[in-house]
């Protein structure tokens, strides 16, 4: 239903990137769209060149809250670890989130490096009673978000008294098993997304959604889960990292746009460019959402990427006017 939360630090060179884009998007009418019906579409907003990226607020609720939290084996989810958990939830929102990754990604700290700074920088452990004993294992994603907050827990949970190993494990699928087999203690998680893994998983392929953009409605219902299966929860945190949409800076000045709404209202019409993943013109979360949350039109879709480097780079160098990214890509402005 949505795309992994898997990013990485790849980077495309201005000329290969144009050239990638090219390739993908092949001349116009052939992005594997049709074409908008001109009675229907209005002029839209064209494209506009410009090196900062900012997202658009998704004001209606398209996607489903990803805040942050930390999962737990429910047979290790004593007090004293979960407060320490929770002591990171706390200290985290997006902004920070957006400048860790770009420490990561862009500024090439190691995961651990970035967690250690900014654990300084903020406090982290200054509330943390150094009385708790025993050894755990908290399990990590292979992109460098998760990592850099299973550092996080690992300096919270160290503080607390804990011995603390952290190991990357790979995608959901095989650190949610070790998690609930009891061979990883704690991984830090996506509230939404690991909802409707659970989800399916306790339900059946293809049950109703319980995840939404309400997050303590979110939460709730991924707490029930958790008890299905083994796990608990901490606290969930303001950081989010969720699929969103973004514009240059100068396409918001140029055209006043803040939010979905506002784009929806100002540039809804044939000049306006929409690029992703391949999937995006079926995926609820993308392009049709678009349109029937926000009453928005396209003149065209590009077949990009997910909130990769051929997306950033085809708003940047102008070949598209609006495209799906991640809401705490390193890339993205914080001010």
């Amino acid at each position: 239903m949505r795309w992994n939360l898997a990013r990485g630090a790849s980077t495309v060179s201005g000329l290969a990137a144009l050239a990638l884009i090219a390739a993908a998007c092949g001349e116009p009418g052939q992005s594997g769209t049709d074409a908008p019906d001109p009675a229907a579409a209005g002029e839209g907003c064209a494209p506009v060149a410009g090196e900062q990226l900012v997202v658009l607020a998704d004001d209606q609720g398209l996607q489903t809250a990803d805040n942050l939290v930390p999962a737990v084996n429910a047979d290790t989810a004593e007090e004293d670890l979960i407060a320490a958990l929770d002591a990171v939830s706390a200290a985290l929102d997006t902004e920070q989130l957006i400048e860790l990754n770009r420490a990561v990604d862009l500024e090439r700290q190691s995961s651990q490096q970035a967690a250690e700074e900014f654990a300084d920088t903020v406090g982290l452990t200054g509330d943390l009673d150094a009385g708790a004993t025993g050894e755990v294992v908290i399990g990590t994603a292979d992109f460098s978000e998760s990592q850099t907050i299973g550092e996080l827990y690992r300096i919270a949970l160290e503080a607390a008294g804990y011995s603390v190993e952290v190991r990357t494990v790979g995608n959901r699928e095989l650190y949610a098993a070790a998690l609930q087999r009891g061979e990883l203690d704690i991984v830090p998680e996506y509230v939404g997304t690991l909802t409707e893994f659970l989800n399916a998983e306790v339900n059946g392929a293809d049950p109703e959604p319980l995840a939404s953009s309400d997050v303590a409605e979110t939460v709730t219902a991924l707490r029930g889960l958790g008890e299905e299966v083994g796990l608990v929860f901490g606290e969930p945190s303001e950081a989010a990292n969720q699929n969103a949409f973004a514009v240059t800076q100068e396409f918001a000045d140029e055209y006043g746009v803040t939010t979905l709404s506002e784009l929806a209202d100002e540039c809804a019409g044939a000049e306006t460019l929409l690029g992703g993943p391949p999937e995006c013109p079926q995926r609820p979360f993308c392009q049709p959402g678009l349109e029937e949350t926000y009453g928005l039109s396209f003149g065209q879709f590009f077949s990009l990427d997910a909130g990769g480097p051929l997306t950033k780079e085809a708003l940047r160098t102008g070949e598209i006017s609006l495209g799906l990214v991640f809401s705490a890509d390193g890339d993205l402005a914080t001010d």
